[in-house]
């Protein structure tokens, strides 16, 4: 047994197989503890009649995070999870029947812009796509792929200068303002703030390094099975390199002393001692009330005691007999409103004319009759929506969501889609789950919940004691939660040689 028994990680999120990976790849005794009956966390599945679906994240960005993390197993991702890249990365429409296809290579994406906004927009584009570029440059070392809980990450003046000098300081909006003139492309380039929960008149300049993620290093997915496919890849790596996974158990409880983590309390009533504990769980919801939560009270944290939450959204998935001809991995259906749009939700209110992603896999997994689309298909289509700390009356809202949903699609050329087989999750769905205020984007990325101020102090104030997945930093999306198992794990080693 290795100094200090073992580390127990708490969820089989990705943050969580993240850490349990690189830890287990050391020679370091790991014991994952699960609630669920399978891996995943947020990158959950679910059964619609004879199709899975993915109830979690459609979007996988810079797959070579990915495969760094399968490498500190000692696994060839390949092996385990073949990728392919999604070509066009996204369709997006707008209301004006116009629509671009984001595609691979800078010559090829500045040839869309042209098709679709003249030569002058497309020259700007290609100057802007270089500004994204320099952002990302900027913000990667010194703020994404770096411990927040160390006090030498507060002293970047000049990373911090850089970033104000490029913008990164400003509104997101004013920011591709001040590059871009077309609206369409503008809508193109501010959209990904709602992945981190603020509207593009709210969210900061640094975020444009999402749309950089997606529009310029391109979007992943599984070639079969699924995004589902990613955890259940990483928790066989993570057993061969010699991780245990206890599936169907609850911990309960981390015990503490003076000298930090003592032990982890568990639902079946036994108690594993350790010296370390990695939270990759809500951490809202672990924090609890009145002390009665699985973290320790030494362990408060501000953040937790008075979150902001980001959005939530309202999904359906429907079961196609089979793929509609032409269509996109991933399209984006741009309502004609957008300002409205985020005022609604930023007012708890159901958005006046959302816009839509609308997510139909080429080739989802084995009961498909290979790529191609010729067999059957699950269609999933998210709408942005209030999460649950705005009191909407949900159980009369959301069947009013969801038929609004379907005359849209059937508007946009997707058919009566009104008698398909269907599975719907709006935030009631997602806090039973286990998503505190009914969201899956855990907290919102303002100002005071961003990087340093992300909740991870306590792996600072009580030793022993980590945080991983969304609701610390990085913060949102596949990525930065990798990222964030990462850290934990690296955090254990220099503590622990």
């Amino acid at each position: 047994m290795a100094a200090g028994g073992p580390v127990v990680v708490v969820g089989a999120g990705l943050g969580g197989l993240a850490a349990a990976m690189r830890l287990a790849g050391t020679g370091r005794e790991v014991i994952v503890v699960e609630a669920a009956d399978v891996p995943g966390g947020c990158c959950g599945t679910a059964v619609l009649g004879e199709h899975r679906v993915d109830t979690g994240p459609s979007v996988l960005t810079m797959p070579g995070v990915l495969a760094d993390t399968f490498a500190a197993a000692g696994q060839d991702m390949e092996r385990w999870l073949p990728l392919r890249r999604l070509d066009p990365y996204y369709r997006l429409t707008f209301h004006d029947g116009s629509r671009l296809d984001v595609v691979a290579g800078a010559d090829a994406m500045e040839d869309q812009v042209r098709a679709l906004c003249g030569p002058a927009e497309a020259a700007r584009y290609r100057r802007f796509r270089g500004l994204l570029g320099e952002m990302f440059a900027a913000e990667w070392d010194a703020f994404i792929d770096s411990d927040m809980t160390r006090l030498r990450a507060l002293a970047r003046p000049y990373a911090l200068a850089r970033l104000t000098a490029l913008g990164g300081f400003r509104r997101l909006d004013r920011l591709v303002r001040r590059h871009l003139t077309d609206e369409r492309l503008i809508r193109a380039h501010t959209f990904q703030s709602l992945y981190v929960g603020r509207s593009p008149q709210r969210a900061l300049g640094v975020y444009a390094v999402i749309a950089h993620m997606d529009t310029v290093g391109g979007v992943y997915f599984p070639r079969e099975g699924g995004m589902h496919a990613v955890p259940r890849a990483m928790a066989a790596a993570a057993e061969k390199a010699g991780a245990v996974f206890r599936y169907g158990v609850r911990a309960t409880r981390i015990e503490t002393d003076g000298a930090g983590v003592r032990a982890v309390r568990l639902d079946t009533g036994e108690r594993i001692a350790a010296r370390h504990a990695v939270v990759a769980c809500d951490l809202v919801g672990a924090h609890g009330a009145g002390g009665d939560g699985l973290l320790p009270e030494e362990a408060a944290d501000w953040r937790l005691r008075r979150p902001r939450f980001s959005p939530s959204c309202l999904v359906a998935h429907f079961a196609l007999d089979r793929r509609p001809d032409g269509q996109a991995h991933h399209t984006l259906h741009f309502g004609r409103e957008w300002r409205a749009t985020f005022a609604a939700l930023e007012a708890g209110a159901p958005q006046p004319d959302p816009s839509l992603l609308v997510t139909c896999p080429e080739y989802h997994g084995p009961d498909d009759h290979g790529p191609g689309g010729a067999g059957p298909a699950v269609l999933s289509v998210l709408e942005p929506t209030a999460n649950l700390t705005g009191g909407a009356g949900w159980a009369a809202l959301t069947p009013r969501l969801v038929n609004r949903m379907l005359d849209r699609l059937s508007g946009l050329g997707y058919g009566d889609l009104s008698a398909t087989p269907r599975l719907v999750f709006d935030p009631p769905a997602w806090r039973r789950r286990g998503h505190s205020a009914g969201t899956p984007f855990a907290l919102d990325a303002r100002f005071t919940q961003t990087a340093w101020f992300r909740p991870s102090g306590a792996a600072r104030r009580v030793p022993g004691l980590h945080f991983a997945g969304m609701y610390t930093a990085p913060g949102v999306g596949v990525p930065p939660v990798l990222i964030s198992g990462r850290l934990a794990a690296e955090r254990i080693l220099e503590s622990t040689p």
